[in-house]
């Protein structure tokens, strides 16, 4: 549904015709003749008619004209306006707002007279339980910053289109989630390794879900991110272990390369000559020196070589 503008008329000039409309119904009462009173009469119910097409709008807010359910246009200047007294204004707002995937709206709560009981809230986020691709339970959550850019499809398309954008944006995240891995040991996209890629992919998934709702997502992150609790201690060690065997890997690379070295200057230099003996046994006892995770205690040979 497209969106059509409509362009209020100014309120002063209106404003200051209703204000002369008063003193004039008191002359017109103090005539005394019935024509001027039926006059007066007329004036006096006019007026709160004409009254009733007053609207301020405050900036980045828009209103929302129906006329006998017919829609019949969005005003998003700001300023004081006056339109159809008999129009319908629903306000809606065009600011930047963000929503925090795992929290609920909850509206106000009005009694008969129409005064509030309960102010609206939002209750605290919730990270939601999904499984990633690899089948790992995780906890992921996020934030997604949208604003209305089509007032139309925003009020007629959907029936409640904050509700929309929260349930929506759940529903990419879970999609998002169980299409990649929680982590990744090759070039493989995973959730904790290739963030801003991941948060690319969530709004571009967000906003397909949402265009039809007139909403346009200027960004969503990742916000919360982890194991579920039932496999976040496994994962911890299996994590410390590939830390160890990466390490260790860096190690005896390091390692292998100094002994070669020292090999080589040993016999460019000419110090010692060593069999193939002897080169076996010195290349083992560099190899602890250098891969020992513990200080090593030298022992020296005060006796020949052999």
């Amino acid at each position: 549904m497209l969106e059509t503008s409509y362009k209020p008329i100014s309120g002063w000039p209106v404003l200051l015709g209703v204000t002369c409309i008063i003193p004039f119904n008191i002359y017109l009462f103090m005539q005394g003749q019935p024509a001027s009173i039926s006059i007066a009469v007329i004036l006096t119910v006019l007026t709160p008619v004409i009254a009733a097409g007053f609207q301020a709008v405050p900036p980045n807010q828009a209103r929302v004209f129906l006329l006998f359910g017919n829609y019949r246009g969005t005003a998003r200047d700001s300023g004081f306006f006056w339109v159809n007294p008999f129009f319908s204004k629903r306000r809606i707002s065009l600011r930047i707002r963000n929503f925090e995937t795992g929290s609920q709206v909850q509206h106000e709560v009005r009694n008969q007279a129409g005064q509030v009981i309960t102010p609206a809230s939002r209750t605290a986020p919730k990270p939601s339980k999904v499984n990633d691709l690899d089948g790992n339970p995780i906890e992921i959550g996020a934030v997604v910053v949208w604003r209305v850019v089509n007032t139309a499809e925003a009020m007629f398309e959907v029936d409640d289109y904050e509700d929309f954008v929260g349930v929506q944006s759940e529903a990419a995240l879970r999609a998002l989630a169980s299409r990649h891995p929680y982590d990744s040991d090759d070039s493989q996209c995973s959730l904790r390794g290739n963030p801003e890629e991941i948060a690319d992919e969530l709004r571009r998934d967000v906003q397909d879900r949402l265009e039809k709702a007139g909403v346009e997502v200027i960004e969503a992150r990742i916000s919360y991110l982890a194991y579920a609790q039932e496999i976040a201690a496994a994962m911890l060690q299996r994590q410390q272990a590939q830390a160890v065997v990466s390490a260790r890997s860096r190690i005896v690379e390091g390692a292998v390369g100094m002994v070669q070295q020292a090999l080589d200057q040993l016999s460019q230099q000419q110090i010692v000559e060593l069999d193939d003996e002897r080169k076996a046994q010195m290349v083992s006892n560099l190899l602890v020196v250098l891969c020992s995770d513990r200080h090593t205690q030298p022992v020296i040979n005060t006796g020949t070589l052999y």
